[in-house]
């Protein structure tokens, strides 16, 4: 079945601040640099039917089919003009036929937004007296070492930016997206590092982790077996940000040896944005579902992100996307035709990706916004 090339989902708030999020997919059957073009274009139509200013743009992931070739070619196009941008370009085919597409999210409103480029991988943008860091592309830039070396190191590079804003991993981070090069063979070095160094940093069962996703990727090096996003944000509130579970359907990840949080909730005065972790088919006893059925597995991972949903008090009609991962393309038609009659309209991209467990077919995560009024908060 042929994809919907465009997608996209509003969020307006009491003060008219806009969040907007949108999926582009190029015309498969063009050259790597005409479906480039091609994804520009529908981008570029995409913001002005939306009435937003393309120096709106806050942070856009790009998915590439051959990172090491196609990288230079889209960070030349891409290139910070007068207004900095976020960028991520990932290794992780987009399924369906095209060689690249890309989820972008735009920040509009009467709220003047201040950017500032700290280095080629952070990014600080201020509005309403929040700072936001948007952290892309952390890796160890072809060093050859090993999976847990390059782990504690990007890691290293994040918390180092957060302390030079006065900030910390623990008190900061919000959520991080890890990215490796075979997750089949490099998880579990990645895991062992992400631990000890978060038990350095007081992040343990009894105080919290950080929501993330931790799934195969690659970047533009050739020796880089892990790679790193992250969103933080400086100068949280106490009881700010908190954690989502529900125990009838999934258990903590500390239950299995993993430290990542299944979901995260930041409240402002009029909304609440949850992250959603990678989630997969999985019980409360941490086992997999449906062993060898992808459209089962599939259906029980939207189930328990419906659950953690409803433990931030929203649900899917909240959603502003949903990016899935595939291991087999070949799942891909049953999965996007499901996917199309479930959610017809939410801005949905199935890439290929292989999940930490070789049993498990399918991942997803995504983001909701729901409005509250939390007056004490503050504003967004």
């Amino acid at each position: 079945m042929q994809a919907t090339v465009v997608t996209s989902r509003e969020y307006v708030g009491s003060s008219g601040e806009r969040e907007f999020y949108v999926v582009v997919e190029p015309d498969p059957d063009l050259s790597f640099q005409d479906q480039l073009n091609s994804l520009q274009r529908r981008y570029e139509h995409a913001l002005g039917a939306a009435g937003l200013p393309p120096e709106s743009a806050v942070f856009r992931r790009i998915f590439l089919s051959d990172a090491i070739n196609q990288w230079p070619v889209v960070q030349a196009a891409a290139r910070d003009g007068t207004c900095p941008t976020a960028l991520s370009m990932i290794g992780q085919p987009p399924i369906g036929g095209a060689k690249l597409a890309m989820m972008a999210y735009h920040i509009d409103g009467p709220v003047p937004v201040t950017r500032r480029r700290l280095s080629p991988h952070h990014l600080l943008i201020e509005r309403a007296g929040t700072r936001h860091l948007w952290s892309t592309g952390l890796c160890a830039a072809n060093e050859r070492t090993g999976a847990a070396e390059q782990t504690a190191g990007i890691f290293a590079d994040l918390i180092q930016q957060l302390g030079s804003l006065g900030g910390g991993l623990k008190d900061s981070c919000v959520r991080t997206w890890l990215y490796l090069k075979d997750v089949d063979v490099f998880y579990h070095d990645m895991v062992k590092a992400r631990r000890d160094l978060f038990a350095a940093e007081g992040l343990r069962a009894d105080t919290h982790y950080i929501a993330s996703t931790g799934i195969e990727g690659a970047c533009s090096h050739a020796f880089d077996l892990v790679s790193m996003d992250a969103y933080s944000i400086l100068g949280l509130q106490p009881d700010q940000m908190t954690y989502l579970n529900d125990f009838s359907r999934l258990c903590p990840t500390r239950d299995y040896g993993v430290t990542f949080e299944r979901a995260t909730k930041v409240a402002f005065a009029d909304r609440g944005h949850v992250y959603i972790s990678g989630t997969a088919a999985i019980d409360s006893a941490g086992q997999v579902l449906h062993p060898g059925d992808v459209v089962g597995q599939l259906d029980r991972a939207l189930a328990n992100v419906d659950a953690l949903l409803r433990a931030g008090q929203c649900c899917f009609d909240d959603m502003m996307y949903l990016l899935v991962y595939l291991r087999d393309p070949s799942d891909h038609r049953k999965v996007s035709r499901y996917l199309a009659a479930q959610f017809p309209g939410l801005p949905i991209l199935i890439v290929q990706g292989a999940v930490c467990r070789p049993e498990w077919l399918v991942e997803v995560e995504g983001q909701a916004i729901a409005p509250i009024a939390h007056p004490s908060m503050p504003r967004f």
